[in-house]
């Protein structure tokens, strides 16, 4: 029994599925506490463009891993998969299952298998090299780059994530394979007795709830959160470059009026809950859901209560 694996459940979708409010009556029903799968809700002071849950929200449920970085600390997928496995361990020390929510595949990937990082090898000539060159044809550019050497990574970083952008880029410049090479010759084995759950909805109706999500956002003071970090002059940070925040860093530069900001965001958004479901589908063993309405919410807790009941044995 010694190496029985530890029980993780996981619940992915895309943005504005309904992630945040299934996942606490889980919690509640499992007696789990929460690790968010979110990139971006680790930084301070950065709520309401990331959807971070309020502490009313939480219904008293424990969350790991919001709120602690600043928004001009670095974080990798390396350091997320440290991290996340520490408070896996921690949690279930404390008799309670682990349950991570959240929508970056890659780092909840990370966590899930055996990958191994190597941050170690890399070249600064060339690193400095492709930020000259963001720097000077911009994100757009590089992201190309990448899309022509290395399709599957491009697909899975946002092109506003121009540190990945590099990296990606640098493994095959220093190792000469590609970062999806080096993934897929490591184990697919999961390291834990993970019972994967995704959200879904119809695409359309996906697509209204962002542009209504985005529309919410901004009226709940979006545009004064995003404000403050320009004024405290955080420019070049990885935080920065998460949607909602890189689109009006565009207005408040004067590149762009207000309105075409916005309905980048919005597009941007649509497009990364795109991108989200494609990696879910083709990357993980996920049990899917229909969450699209009209649908009793009460309903599919309970069904997926079961499911994850019924594969661990609770």
């Amino acid at each position: 029994m010694k190496n029985k694996k530890q029980p993780v459940v996981i619940l992915v979708g895309p943005t504005a599925v309904g992630k945040t409010k299934l996942s606490i009556g889980l919690a509640k029903t499992l007696n789990a506490e929460i690790i968010s799968g979110d990139s971006m809700q680790v930084y301070k002071g950065m709520d309401i463009g990331t959807a971070k849950v309020t502490e009313e929200e939480t219904e008293g449920v424990p969350h790991h891993l919001i709120d602690i970085l600043e928004p001009s600390d670095t974080f990798s997928t390396a350091d997320y998969q440290k991290m996340v496995r520490g408070k896996i361990t921690e949690i279930a020390d404390r008799g309670k299952l682990p349950m991570i929510v959240g929508g970056t595949g890659l780092y909840i990937q990370s966590v899930l298998y055996d990958y191994t990082f190597t941050e170690n090898s890399g070249d600064p000539v060339f690193r400095e090299r492709m930020e000259k060159l963001a720097a000077e044809e911009g994100a757009e550019a590089l992201h190309a780059k990448l899309a022509a050497a290395d399709p599957e990574a491009a697909a899975a970083i946002h092109q506003n994530n121009t540190r990945r952008v590099i990296r990606a880029l640098e493994i095959l410049h220093v190792s000469g394979k590609t970062m999806s090479e080096h993934l897929k010759t490591q184990k697919r084995e999961l390291l834990y007795n993970a019972v994967l759950i995704g959200l879904t909805m119809d695409r359309e109706v996906l697509y209204g709830r962002i542009n209504e999500r985005v529309d919410l956002m901004l009226e709940t003071g979006l545009l004064d959160e995003v404000k403050r970090l320009y004024d405290m002059n955080i420019r070049d940070s990885q935080s920065i470059q998460a949607i909602g925040y890189k689109e009006l860093y565009e207005y408040l530069d004067g590149k762009v009026p207000f309105p075409q900001a916005v309905e980048q965001l919005k597009q941007n958004s649509r497009r990364y809950a795109k991108r989200q479901l494609t990696w879910f589908r083709n990357k993980m063993p996920v049990s899917w859901t229909d969450m699209t309405p009209p649908v009793d919410i009460e309903q599919k807790k309970k069904e997926i209560f079961e499911c994850i009941a019924g594969k661990l044995e609770i």
